[in-house]
Formats: C-alpha cells, sequence, structure tokens
C-alpha cells in the first residue's frame, strides 16, 4: 500500500482506531483502505464515479456508488463516529444541505477542501483578470468539478450556520503538510492553499 498525501495522513490521525466510519467522495479508496487496514476501522465509503468504484472495490472495500447532494438524506443520524467529505464540498450543488446531514449522519464530520482566499489566487484574479489555476485548483474554468469556490472564512461561516463545533483545523500549505490553524488577522485565509476541519454537531441535528 503506497504512503498517503499529507493531507489524507493528516485525516487519518484524527480517527479513533476501530471508529465506525464512512468516507463519502472516498475517490479510489486510498484513504479508506488505510483506514481499514492501519485504524482497524469499520469502514464504509460512498463514491460518484463507477470507475473509482470499482478500483474500491478491488481493494477489497465496502463502497457504494452515490451522489453526496442525492443519498445522504436516506441514512439515520448519528450512524457513524466519523463522517469524511474530503476534497469534495467544492464540487457539491447544496454545500449547506450536505454538511448539514455530514454533521447530522455523524458523531463527528472532518472536511478538507482548496482555499480560494489563498494569496496567489487573488493575485492572479487582480493582475490576470481570469480564473487562477493552482496545484490545488488546477483546472480550466469550463472544465472544473468545483461549482462552489470558497475560502477558509467562508467555511467557518457555513460551519456556524450549520450549527457545528469546530474541534481541531489545520491550514495545508504548498507542501501539502497540515498544520494547526490559528484564526487571527490574515492568517490561513491569505497564506493557506487548503483547509481540514474537523466538527461536531453543537446541538443534536434533525
Amino acid at each position: 500500500m503506497t504512503a498517503l498525501r499529507p493531507d489524507l495522513e493528516a485525516i487519518a490521525q484524527m480517527i479513533e482506531p476501530g471508529a465506525r466510519v464512512l468516507d463519502v467522495g472516498c475517490g479510489d479508496g486510498a484513504l479508506l483502505e488505510y483506514l481499514v487496514r492501519e485504524r482497524r476501522v469499520d469502514g464504509r465509503g460512498i463514491e460518484l464515479s463507477q470507475q473509482n468504484v470499482n478500483a474500491c472495490v478491488a481493494r477489497g472495500l465496502s463502497v457504494l456508488q452515490g451522489d453526496a447532494d442525492a443519498d445522504l438524506a436516506e441514512y439515520p443520524s448519528q450512524v457513524f463516529d466519523f463522517v469524511i467529505l474530503s476534497q469534495t464540498i467544492q464540487a457539491t450543488r447544496a454545500p449547506s444541505v450536505v454538511l448539514h446531514n455530514l454533521l447530522r449522519i455523524g458523531q463527528h464530520t472532518i472536511v478538507s477542501f482548496p482555499n480560494f482566499g489563498h494569496w496567489r489566487v487573488r493575485l492572479s484574479l487582480l493582475f490576470n483578470g481570469r480564473m487562477p489555476r493552482t496545484e490545488a485548483l488546477n483546472y480550466a474554468w469550463q472544465d472544473s468539478p468545483n461549482i462552489h469556490l470558497c475560502t477558509i472564512t467562508d467555511f467557518v461561516t457555513l460551519a456556524r450556520q450549520c450549527d457545528a463545533q469546530i474541534e481541531k483545523a489545520l491550514a495545508v500549505g504548498r507542501s501539502g503538510i497540515p498544520m494547526p490553524m490559528r484564526f487571527e488577522g490574515w492568517g490561513p485565509n491569505l497564506i493557506a492553499e487548503g483547509a481540514i476541519f474537523q466538527m461536531k454537531p453543537a446541538r443534536r441535528q434533525s
């Protein structure tokens, strides 16, 4: 099994051994496989791409084809210890509804995303007048799956609107190595290329 990307490794370290885990938008299953084998979790996955679902099944993982926007509402409340949405919320049609469902389904929710407030993105828009391309947002605008680009500040506001309590926040730098996030001043919204948040419901979701 190949080593995980630094951001996925950071997410894995947030997961308690033996936990019940749902990985939403699990891609080819790299993170979920690591959690099942190394953290001994009871892991399940949802993935939109049939090709990725097939790759997950080939790894021996329990993954179903599904859409975060449409299918999370069918899950019962508080059935998982951890629900993960890695690099996917910006590609959903209704991020607030998706986050509400994640918080309802899991005791803890982990969300990661690229930060559109990074200084390189701002400068690219300012000087080029075109949608920027970075390592974290490496698509031409017409080919991008990202339909709701947000900044770290935007996400913190959304989390509060969804009654989420932020338990841990990590800023992902250009090296890909996550560091503890501080919210003072300009902070991570300007210098972080991405972010990882661990949250729990501030009150029971319904």
